[in-house]
């Protein structure tokens, strides 16, 4: 079995520093040879190039832009009436993508209305999300980039988030039906929502396209006090053959660097 490849979250980690540039050049220090990110479009294009050309540093993942923050969204893929907004949008997205050659970029949900019942406009922000998905599929197929959609936990992380299980996106997926759109599993959320994590695992590897990290229920290293056996998973996720990165999107203890014990730690098992 192949070694496990792990990628900072510069939106994460890191943050010790203002600036992602910094990040970027701050995490090549550490060890890493690849990042990801949430939002990115606040930076200047033009440094994030010249500190991922400067380390070599990969970069795995952004993620399309959440739409009006102080408003209340966060990502426009499954909300009614917001389809131009996801479309300009996913046009920034892929602009920094092919600046930065990620391959992967996650396509955001966004949350059901305020004060709306979720089973009332379940049906209709599905429907939706499926034709945003295959509209973003078709945009992105033609330079080689990968979609995801990643559950974000409802019982603690965001009551409001549209998708929020990987039952529910698998089956999402199903309708979207275009091989470049894939499931982010981010372990944190999937132990929260739905626990059965080994069998979910090898459920839903065929359509895994990402994945990431945190201890639950702090979200803190993984190898911090919680529920998660983290070795267990990681050999998991060998023993299926992952080959992609692991984004390690977690809160740090205290400072990034003093919380990376764990990886050397894993690498010299």
């Amino acid at each position: 079995m192949s070694s496990l490849k792990f990628c900072a979250n510069i939106s994460w980690l890191f943050t010790e520093l203002p600036d992602f540039s910094q990040r970027i050049y701050a995490a090549a220090s550490a060890g890493f040879q690849a990042v990801e990110a949430a939002w990115l479009y606040e930076c200047d294009l033009k440094e994030l190039q010249n500190a991922r050309g400067a380390t070599g540093v990969e970069v795995i993942l952004i993620n399309t832009p959440p739409g009006d923050v102080k408003s209340g969204d966060l990502g426009l893929g499954a909300v009614p009436g917001r389809e131009k907004e996801f479309r300009e949008g996913l046009d920034l997205a892929l602009k920094y993508a092919k600046a930065l050659e990620c391959k992967r970029i996650h396509l955001m949900a966004g949350r059901i209305p305020s004060g709306s019942n979720r089973a009332l406009v379940a049906k209709d922000m599905e429907a939706v999300f499926v034709q945003n998905l295959t509209y973003a599929a078709d945009v992105l197929s033609k330079e080689g980039i990968c979609g995801m959609i990643e559950p974000i936990n409802t019982r603690v992380t965001d009551p409001r988030y549209f998708l929020d299980s990987p039952h529910q996106a698998a089956a999402i997926l199903e309708k979207v039906g275009k091989p470049n759109i894939k499931l982010q599993m981010d372990i944190f959320h999937w132990q929260i929502m739905d626990g059965n994590l080994t069998q979910n695992i090898e459920k839903y590897f065929p359509i895994i396209g990402h994945v990431q990290i945190a201890q639950v229920p702090g979200r803190n290293e993984p190898d911090t006090a919680g529920e998660l056996n983290y070795s267990y998973l990681f050999n998991t996720l060998k023993q299926h053959g992952y080959q992609g990165y692991i984004g390690c999107e977690y809160k740090p203890s205290g400072s990034t660097k003093e919380g990376l014990g764990w990886i050397k730690d894993y690498c010299s098992k």
